[in-house]
């Protein structure tokens, strides 16, 4: 059974913690694979200099050609300026092929799940990947 054939499987992505050169990297990746609420030209930007800013978009994992050309993960590492704090929430699925995503460029490690009947919600440090 072929999930692109099914309904939407949206993974709602929450960074912290980091610059916003450091969130536009980590949106690249997942914008490369998937399509999402935000246009390809959308850079995170801070409300407030010196206050706690949170990013926030949606990607659709089911959708593997996204509009805008998506050319799926990159090849290699991408390189993060400091440690990204990233949270993921959706189906059980479509977090777990993020995760994938994410860790074709990134160091990954497993910070906290929450686990419900139909979603989970996984908390993600990210840091760059030596070549």
């Amino acid at each position: 059974m072929n999930r692109t054939d099914q309904h939407a499987e949206p993974v709602t992505v929450t960074i912290t913690g980091c610059t916003k050169e450091d969130a536009h990297a980590v949106f690249q990746v997942l914008r490369r694979s998937y399509a999402s609420d935000r246009a390809a030209s959308d850079r995170p930007e801070y409300v407030s200099e010196g206050h706690a800013t949170v990013w926030t978009a949606t990607f659709d994992v089911s959708d593997t050609a996204p509009a805008g050309g998506g050319a799926g993960p990159p090849a290699g590492p991408v390189s993060l300026t400091d440690a990204v704090e990233a949270e993921m929430q959706g189906g059980y699925w479509a977090v777990d092929r993020m995760t994938e995503t994410l860790a074709a460029a990134f160091d990954v490690r497993k910070e906290g799940t929450a686990a419900g009947d139909q979603e989970k919600d996984v908390q993600l440090r990210l840091e760059s990947r030596a070549a």
